[in-house]
């Protein structure tokens, strides 16, 4: 559904197929609130859409009230922090004071982020001219907004209004996110500059465009009448006008190597749709491979053993050695190592373990220990 937040429904039919068809998912989520049923539609609780678009930073929506309130929250703190006399009261002042000004940082920088965002996606996606201009300058005066309370907050900060209370509760911690916001606000600024820049040439280039668009539809009222010709002077101007735009495109043709045409098998495809577009009369024959060698015809066996793991069993079984004693003499009917051995052994006890009395006893054999196996 917040993928889908930008729909105006979201049918109660596609959600209860999300949850497999359990309806009480869908109505223990309407009892906590989560989301809302109207209709045979479903809709996103304000409250969790707006976390999950700060979560997410898909935020859309640039709310500067938030720095406004930290602001007024700051100072109406640092007034009870200076007019309390106990000091677990005033240090719990200070840490509201604190979290106020973490807060401030981030949602500075959140914001800006926000509009430049917002600006983009206003610029590009939004069709009709007139509605982009409205937002961008909208957009602008968020921008100046946000501007200013950033100067407000680091008035804040290092003004003499609360000098007093900033030099009496100044800790390691206070001084630490002092400096960091400062450093954050002056990010902000710096940014603020380049989303000005970007908004100026946004609206130009839409002052520009809906210029050009509006002679256009000139040109083609008076093309519609048939009086463009007697009314404006356009046949003087396209004789006088030598831009690029009026002549042909140039062709440089490339000729292709001999020697790929005669290598690369996609060349006779290429050259016969060519000859069938230009019609020509040539035709192309693709060239013949050389004779096969009669050495690559010779016909060559290789042999090799197999173990057969089903005969070792019931060669094992018949008899009454331990199985590792077993392997290591058994005539395989070529070499096999030690290691192969061992392999053959924990084959063996892995595939016919239930075929196979397995002992507490161990032995040892070129420093490997192995269990001594015994057929039933």
């Amino acid at each position: 559904m917040f993928e889908k937040r930008k729909i105006l429904s979201f049918n109660y039919d596609y959600a209860l197929e999300l949850v497999d068809f359990d309806v009480d998912k869908i109505n223990a989520l309407i009892d906590y609130s989560v989301i809302r049923k109207n209709g045979n539609n479903l809709e996103l609780d304000d409250l969790f859409l707006q976390f999950f678009e700060q979560v997410m930073e898909v935020n859309e929506e640039i709310n500067v009230s938030y720095i406004n309130e930290h602001i007024k929250n700051i100072k109406q703190n640092i007034v009870y922090h200076l007019q309390e006399n106990n000091e677990t009261r005033k240090y719990g002042y200070l840490r509201q004071v604190k979290l106020a000004l973490r807060k401030i940082g981030v949602i500075a920088m959140r914001n800006v982020v926000d509009l430049n965002r917002n600006i983009d996606n206003t610029f590009k996606n939004e069709p009709n001219y007139k509605i982009k201009k409205t937002k961008l300058e909208h957009l602008d005066e968020k921008r100046y907004a946000i501007y200013a309370l950033i100067n407000q907050t680091d008035h804040l900060v290092s003004g003499e209004e609360e000098q007093v209370f900033f030099k009496s509760a100044a800790d390691e911690e206070l001084t630490t996110i002092i400096v960091l916001l400062k450093l954050q606000l002056n990010e902000c600024r710096h940014n603020l500059i380049d989303v000005q820049k970007q908004i100026i040439e946004y609206l130009n280039r839409i002052k520009h465009q809906s210029g050009i668009i509006e002679k256009l539809r000139q040109i083609k009222y008076l093309k519609d009448q048939f009086e463009l010709r007697s009314k404006t002077n356009i046949r003087e101007l396209l004789a006088d006008n030598k831009a690029v735009i009026f002549e042909p495109n140039p062709v440089y043709p490339l000729n292709i190597s001999l020697d790929q045409l005669q290598t690369d098998n996609d060349a006779v495809e290429v050259i016969r749709k060519v000859a069938k577009r230009i019609k020509t009369s040539v035709k192309t024959t693709q060239p013949l491979a050389g004779s096969i060698s009669d050495e690559y015809l010779e016909t060559r066996i290789e042999e090799e053993i197999q173990i057969n793991l089903d005969e070792v069993k019931n060669s094992f079984l018949a008899g009454s050695a331990n199985l590792f004693d077993f392997i290591c003499g058994y005539d395989f009917g070529k070499d096999v190592s030690f290691d192969e051995c061992i392999t053959i052994y924990c084959q063996m006890i892995s595939q016919f373990d239930t075929l196979f009395t397995i002992t507490d006893v161990y032995n040892t054999r070129d420093d490997v220990e192995f269990a001594m196996v015994y057929p039933k």
